[in-house]
């Protein structure tokens, strides 16, 4: 090992970090297990110092289970009691925003100064399941977008008063972040001053221009006087490399079979290792690995350090999707442990 090398290797990561989950479904068990897997993972990393625990709005995906967040989020939100709770996020174009600004409104009443509304202009679904979403065209394409982000901020602050008043709502506006995969979203957050939050585990390749478009576009307003961005990355840790690789091969199958039309349960880790993949399937499982953060605790701090130096994160956020729930709340412990040095400064 390189001097460079070995100095990146006994760094801790200092910057906050967090967990995005899915409520993975796994082949054999039903989406109510899922759904209490999260629960006690959410349990187990807010006593750990993670700094906020999101879930994603995915929708006609026999793998994930957080179709719902807002119903979801109430949930871990009576199951915990200092750790964020958030939309990884909400899929506007699904959604009327008086819809969303009610839900999210209604957590911010019950818990207040917990509750994020990470928003995203994608669907999370493909167009006939977003079209059974919305019943109507109109909403779903990006162009509609900051105008319905528009009406959201509208419903909480109150500024454009009408006939619909939102109760909870108005007034009750939780933490909203912008969420992407590219610049468009980027650049919105920037000008509107909001947070951040970047696709990294599924889009690497646009992760360093979409963080310069936000930093150069960056307005200061009520929520943030600088720019505040945190990226998302796939993280598997366990005691060795050849396990976290082993535990992480569901993950590139599940995504893999979703992308080719074939989505279902997630895999066994043994399943995953015999599945016959042919030379293209390998090659696209390969590139979904690039810059994400697999392997022992060594590893992964320094793939972990990497990411952060090369973006400029102000926050990290931690996505584990592996078949067992003791494997993925493994994960979170290794990492806090002797990724993050202890962790519980950040809680």
């Amino acid at each position: 090992m390189n001097g460079q090398a070995g100095e990146l290797a006994l760094r801790v990561i200092t910057v906050p970090l967090s967990v995005l989950d899915l409520a993975p479904v796994a082949k054999g068990t039903t989406a109510g297990a899922a759904l209490q897997a999260t629960t006690e993972l959410a349990r187990r990393t807010e006593e750990l110092g993670y700094h906020r625990f999101w879930v994603a709005e995915h929708h006609n995906m026999p793998a994930i289970a957080s179709s719902a967040p807002a119903v979801l989020l109430a949930h871990l939100a009576a199951n915990t009691s200092t750790i964020r709770l958030g939309s990884g996020g909400v899929m506007l174009p699904n959604h009327a925003p008086l819809v969303v600004a009610e839900q999210f409104g209604t957590l911010e009443a019950l818990h207040p100064g917990r509750i994020d509304l990470g928003i995203g202009r994608a669907p999370g679904t493909d167009q006939v399941t977003a079209l059974a979403l919305r019943r109507t065209m109109e909403g779903l394409s990006a162009e509609g977008f900051p105008r319905e982000l528009t009406d959201l901020m509208n419903y909480f602050s109150g500024e454009k008063p009408g006939q619909i008043i939102a109760t909870p709502g108005r007034g009750e506006q939780p933490a909203v972040w912008l969420l992407g995969s590219s610049g468009f979203s980027a650049q919105l957050a920037g000008l509107l001053g909001l947070p951040f939050s970047f696709a990294h585990h599924f889009s690497s390749a646009n992760t360093l221009p979409a963080l310069a478009l936000y930093r150069q576009n960056f307005r200061p307003s009520q929520w943030l006087d600088k720019p505040y961005a945190m990226v998302a990355v796939n993280a598997v840790c366990a005691e060795t490399d050849e396990r976290a690789e082993w535990l992480a091969g569901p993950s590139a199958l599940s995504f893999l079979k979703l992308r080719s039309g074939r989505p279902e349960p997630l895999s066994t880790p043994d399943e995953a290792a015999a599945y016959p993949y042919t030379e293209i399937e390998r090659e696209f499982v390969l590139q979904r690995r690039d810059g994400q953060a697999l392997g022992s605790p060594e590893t992964v701090r320094r793939q972990l350090t990497e990411l952060q130096e090369r973006t400029g994160a102000d926050e990290l956020m931690l996505t584990t999707l592996v078949y067992d729930v003791k494997d993925r709340v493994r994960s979170y412990e290794l990492i806090a442990e002797q990724v993050a040095g202890g962790l519980r400064r950040d809680a």
